[in-house]
């Protein structure tokens, strides 16, 4: 595994969700998304993963979204690009694309609806690590994707691919985040991507999180990753207690639909906006998410 700069691909990188105006995508909104988590204090961010709905996107959208990132960021801070698709030939494409866009790291999700066979999956992924000297992310969601990895296939994946440096997890197994630590040393990078176990995982020795809340929150998910990174359990413990409800909130409909919402409640969004088959929250949704924000200090009342 090759070696990297001790503070990279760790701490808070929000998956970038992905504003659309009049059907369009809006890059002026995306550009100063990441320009506010700059200010934020995000270590990162994430572009066009499940919060950034790539399965809406076209592939001209989804480079340009990524460049637009990299513009804006201007190496203050790290730029993940989300590149996997269910199709090899796009996902090369999007891969070998952002790599000359200049982003610092791939995220690539396991090939979904397909279902491949074990050695079929290895390979797929050994074949795309080789087509960027980038560090190389595997991104594990099998409630999306319906497709699982074990300790067997990472360990395949690491034997054939020397920047294969880590993965977005996003299930509550544990246990396969202490066994990838374990076979591949501390600095394997597991980035939590089920907000409710980032707490839990990071104590377990997780380097940071792909935390959607990270689009409404930065600052407290920050705050979490430092508390944790500093060994301050208890602090770490009592933030996570806070950001509970909200992580939750994630999942009161299909991600990023409650995200949206929330954040077009709070001005950072200037529309509440998607693209079919994804729709906005439905009242009874919206109203569940008015009162947590007013719970929690974020919003005035629900007349907002």
């Amino acid at each position: 595994m090759i070696t990297l700069a001790h503070d990279a691909l760790r701490g808070s990188l929000p998956p970038l969700v992905t504003p659309f105006s009049n059907g369009r995508v809006d890059y002026d909104t995306y550009a100063a998304m990441v320009e506010w988590h700059v200010r934020e204090g995000s270590h990162g961010v994430v572009t066009c993963g499940t919060s950034g709905e790539p399965s809406v996107l076209t592939t001209a959208e989804r480079r340009r979204l990524t460049e637009v990132a990299v513009e804006a960021a201007g190496g203050r801070i790290a730029v993940v690009a989300a590149t996997g698709s269910q199709s090899h030939a796009e996902t090369v494409e999007l891969t070998e694309h952002a790599s000359a866009a200049g982003v610092d790291a791939v995220l690539v999700v396991t090939p979904y609806y397909i279902r491949p066979p074990r050695r079929g999956l290895v390979a797929y992924f050994a074949d795309l690590a080789s087509r960027t000297p980038l560090p190389f992310l595997l991104y594990h969601i099998p409630g999306r994707a319906a497709v699982g990895v074990d300790i067997g296939i990472l360990t395949d994946i690491a034997a054939r691919a020397d920047n294969f440096v880590g993965m977005k997890h996003s299930v509550a197994d544990l246990g396969l985040v202490t066994e990838a630590l374990i076979r591949f040393g501390p600095e394997f990078r597991v980035l939590v991507g089920l907000e409710e176990v980032s707490f839990p995982m990071m104590a377990l020795g997780a380097q940071g999180m792909v935390n959607a809340v990270g689009n409404v929150v930065p600052r407290q998910v920050v705050a979490l990753y430092d508390a944790v990174a500093a060994g301050d359990l208890a602090t770490g413990r009592a933030l996570h207690q806070q950001l509970f409800e909200l992580n939750r909130a994630v999942f009161y409909d299909t991600n990023p639909i409650p995200v949206k919402y929330m954040m077009w409640r709070l001005g950072l969004l200037p529309n509440n906006e998607h693209r079919l088959p994804m729709m906005s929250a439905s009242p009874e949704v919206a109203a569940r998410l008015d009162a947590l924000l007013v719970d929690n200090g974020l919003l005035h009342d629900h007349a907002g």
